[in-house]
């Protein structure tokens, strides 16, 4: 039997006015903007719908945003009677994947985004760090590039490796500018620098994930209604404490989508709903396997589409 899988976005996704239509007054979503303004102390759900852009990009402030839009999307095609068999998220995607699946409570969850990206930017304050997706260049040579320029005394790895012909580099800013540099120098097609606060997926970040250990262990962990593919193994996870640890680890590893979705295809996936604005998942997803079938959540009118579509599907 064909099946079906959600996936959440990570940050870069975020854009004022996302998931309006869902947590606006009166929505019928209401709650997880109130309950996300509530546990954060902050106006998250004003934030999201009105910006300014430059303050919603922030991670400590993109983070809990993106949740909480993955989150009421989520619940908006449960509701519609579609539920997924397999979740998985593109870093901070995964928190969104964990309240699917009935790991983590929303409540726990935008709380742990938003200490997630405080420690992350205490790490790396914004505009020290920085991130590229390098176009058109294979692992291999990109790892000598970057291997060259940390060598040099500027940190840059890779982060995440996206699709076929795209992998992004983090670092510290001039790591990363000088990457890029190498890179195009190597035979890249294009490096573009990515709309993002700090060195995520990065050896940088290892102060911060300390930091969220403490944090992780002070929310409750449920095992997993369905299995997510975990960013750090590309494997399917439902045990509570691995997936703990994994989240951890998460936060200074490469983030394995290419793998991660090769494995739900393996699985037998073959329907995904991106969940979340934009619809960067969705075309990663093609680029890796043009014939399966991708649709994209982010307002009422894609959500009737997808509802439409995933009911008959088999």
């Amino acid at each position: 039997m064909s099946k079906i899988a959600f996936v959440f976005p990570g940050q870069g996704s975020q854009k004022v006015g996302m998931a309006s239509e869902f947590i606006g007054e009166g929505a019928a979503f209401r709650s997880f903007a109130d309950e996300a303004d509530s546990r954060l102390g902050i106006g998250m759900s004003k934030l999201m719908q009105e910006g300014p852009q430059e303050e919603l990009t922030l991670t400590y402030h993109a983070q809990p945003a993106l949740l909480t839009a993955g989150a009421v999307i989520d619940a908006a095609l449960k509701e519609a009677g579609i539920r997924p068999d397999f979740a998985a998220g593109h870093s901070l995607g995964e928190y969104s994947a964990l309240v699917s699946a009935g790991v983590l409570t929303f409540g726990d969850a935008v709380k742990t985004v938003h200490r997630r990206g405080l420690y992350m930017n205490e790490a790396v304050p914004a505009g020290e760090g920085s991130m590229a997706a390098i176009l058109g260049l294979g692992a291999e040579e990109l790892k000598r590039v970057t291997d060259d320029v940390t060598d040099e005394g500027h940190p840059v790895q890779a982060a995440n490796l996206n699709c076929p012909g795209q992998i992004v580099i983090s670092g510290s800013k001039r790591g990363v500018e000088l990457a890029c540099e190498a890179a195009k120098a190597a035979g890249a097609k294009r490096a573009i620098p990515l709309d993002v606060s700090g060195p995520f997926h990065s050896s940088l970040m290892k102060p911060a994930a300390q930091k969220l250990q403490a944090q992780l262990d002070s929310v409750g962990f449920a095992q997993a209604e369905f299995p997510v593919i975990a960013n750090v193994t590309a494997e399917p996870v439902q045990d509570p404490e691995q997936t703990k640890q994994l989240l951890v680890e998460q936060l200074y590893s490469p983030v394995r989508w290419e793998e991660s979705v090769r494995q739900m295809l393996d699985l037998g996936v073959t329907l995904f709903i991106e969940c979340g604005p934009g619809g960067v998942l969705s075309g990663l997803i093609r680029k890796i396997d043009r014939s399966v079938t991708v649709l994209k959540v982010e307002d009422t009118e894609t959500l009737n589409k997808a509802v439409e579509t995933a009911k008959g599907w088999s």
